[in-house]
């Protein structure tokens, strides 16, 4: 099995879309490609582009995220049947040899009492026994039979070809660190008040200690209602950047973690600002719009939380991990330098352990 390379692309997934009856990927329209016509004047998908791309975005990640789902469920019973094939066996049979039979026996029935204590019911042990023990069986089967489809794809060489969809996300007069020209730009959509925020900051601090010189990194505000703080500190950023520190006042800040006003006037002391101009700056509000307007952006992509994260404009869903941000990063490293390519996100046109938060 190891020497066999399964190529599934998202032809193969949009075929059975279409012959069912579902819409094919709006992504995939040719960009001048007419979709109405009013009074003669035409409308085509690149009209849509300029008017309506984080929309389109978010509409195209749904659809990306169904059909990467459709197409890893394909994976897993392509290995299964395979597999299957190759020990003589049915796949039933075969998921009973390498899953069901390796599930460790039912806990004895002090352990069950003890789950029992710490569940939020009134009915009594006997009559959620049963219950317990399918739950308890249930879940020991999904990861048991987790490590197994692991190992299988361990083993083969599997190559998914779906594009993920892109945001159009702006970099213009945003503080960018790293080089210019970067094949790949990490843009972090965060809030200097939450937690997770400041949980990722050293995964992004090791990820670009690693990467340095090869990618760029851009901060976008996104300060959320629940964190009073966090619009002053943004804005406490945009003042330092505007005596040339605003990377220095940036990590400050996280790696501080105090907001309030008095401790944000004492920062533009430590990196050795103007100070007077510095407070004016913040006092008067002279960066609440620059905040304002990348917090109208986020809102436009629908981002639901903080921290979220896009590499060349792909969003990073779930949990935020060292692992998971780099595997895309080495991803897009490797296309731009299979292509030849030297982009920025903000060319693109529209695609956690810290779990975000809204």
């Amino acid at each position: 099995m190891g020497s066999k390379t399964i190529i599934l692309t998202a032809g193969m997934i949009i075929g059975a879309a279409v012959l069912s009856g579902a819409p094919a990927d709006p992504a995939s329209s040719g960009q001048n490609e007419v979709l109405a016509e009013v009074h003669g004047a035409k409308l085509t998908m690149a009209d849509l582009e300029k008017t309506n791309a984080a929309a389109l975005f978010q509409a195209r990640t749904t659809y990306y995220t169904a059909e990467h789902k459709a197409i890893e469920d394909a994976v897993d019973q392509l290995l299964l049947d395979e597999q299957a094939k190759k020990e003589g066996v049915t796949v039933t049979q075969l998921l009973d040899r390498h899953v069901n039979n390796t599930i460790a026996p039912d806990p004895p029935d002090e352990a069950l009492r003890v789950y029992y204590e710490g569940l939020d019911t009134t009915e009594p042990y006997e009559a959620v026994k049963g219950k317990i023990l399918d739950a308890l069986r249930q879940r020991r089967i999904a990861k048991a039979k987790l490590a197994y489809m692991t190992t299988l794809r361990n083993e083969g060489s599997i190559i998914v070809r779906l594009p993920p969809p892109r945001a159009p996300i702006s970099l213009k007069d945003v503080p960018v660190r790293g080089p210019a020209g970067a094949a790949v730009t990490v843009v972090e959509f965060a809030d200097y008040q939450c937690p997770y925020c400041q949980q990722l900051q050293p995964i992004l601090d090791k990820i670009e200690g690693e990467f340095k010189g090869k990618i760029a990194f851009a901060y976008k505000d996104y300060p959320l209602p629940m964190h009073p703080d966090a619009p002053k500190a943004a804005e406490a950023a945009h003042c330092a950047g505007a005596q040339g520190k605003y990377w220095e006042y940036h990590d400050t800040v996280f790696a501080k973690k105090q907001l309030d006003i008095p401790s944000l006037e004492h920062y533009s002391s430590d990196l050795k600002l103007d100070t007077s101009a510095f407070a004016t700056c913040l006092n008067n509000g002279q960066m609440a719009g620059v905040v304002n307007e990348m917090a109208s952006e986020a809102n436009a992509l629908m981002i639901s939380g903080t921290p979220t994260v896009f590499v060349n404009g792909r969003m990073v869903t779930g949990n935020l991990s060292y692992e998971g941000l780099r595997s895309v990063i080495v991803e897009e490293l490797s296309a731009a330098g299979a292509a030849g390519l030297r982009t920025t996100a903000a060319n693109h046109a529209p695609d956690r352990a810290v779990s975000p938060v809204r």
